[in-house]
């Protein structure tokens, strides 16, 4: 099989109380399809894709961390060098939703303040059950600068989209000089079509296509 070519690596999280189907939304956005047998996560589950967009070929590896307070401890070192995060709840699960800040807290202190966060809003086909509205996780998103996202991952539905839109702002972020891959725990690194447009375009100085100008 050959290897695999791509423009950026970024480094991603999942994170979040147990129970909120962090797994399940890893497994569906890199198998396209449900998780059956949804143990809780014993310390750290890895997962990579190659996904397109914003017209580069990026490469996510993320890191699905275990919401148990027992492992607390363990999960935080995978928190450096993140570029990017999903921050889940459960829609049925208030208590989920309330533990929210001091995740967030642990995200912005151990990864970077800079990371990019998407609140999402999972379990989305349990409406029936739900305990927490749209509009109220939509208002807590807000006041933190968060993205925001209502996913079932038994469904699929948003799942892919949640990781593109991280993405993309991430890529965004780069493009106009906010984050710097070049930056030690950035979560970010180039990929060797990245290196070879810029070693090429290194000449002339001015590149007038504001493409890639990391």
């Amino acid at each position: 099989m050959a290897s695999e070519s791509y423009d950026f690596l970024l480094k991603f999280l999942i994170i979040g109380s147990a129970g909120t189907g962090k797994s399940c939304l890893l497994h569906q956005f890199i198998e396209n399809k449900f998780k059956q047998d949804s143990s809780h996560t014993i310390g750290v589950e890895f997962g990579s894709k190659v996904i397109n967009c914003s017209n580069k070929t990026v490469k996510l590896q993320i890191w699905d961390t275990a919401g148990q307070e027992r492992f607390r401890s363990v999960t935080k070192s995978y928190y450096r060098g993140a570029a990017g995060a999903l921050l889940v709840y459960d829609i049925s699960n208030r208590d989920s939703y309330n533990a929210l800040g001091a995740w967030l807290t642990d995200a912005r202190t151990l990864a970077s303040p800079q990371i990019v966060i998407i609140l999402i809003g999972n379990k989305k086909d349990l409406e029936s059950e739900r305990e927490v509205t749209f509009l109220e996780a939509s208002r807590f998103a807000q006041e933190n600068e968060l993205m925001f996202l209502e996913t079932s991952a038994l469904s699929g539905e948003n799942v892919e989209e949640a990781f593109l839109r991280c993405s993309k702002n991430i890529l965004t972020r780069i493009e106009s000089g906010e984050l710097n891959p070049d930056r030690v725990g950035s979560g970010i690194q180039y990929g060797d079509g990245t290196i070879r447009k810029l070693s090429s375009n290194k000449p002339e100085v001015s590149s007038s296509d504001g493409n890639c100008g990391c």
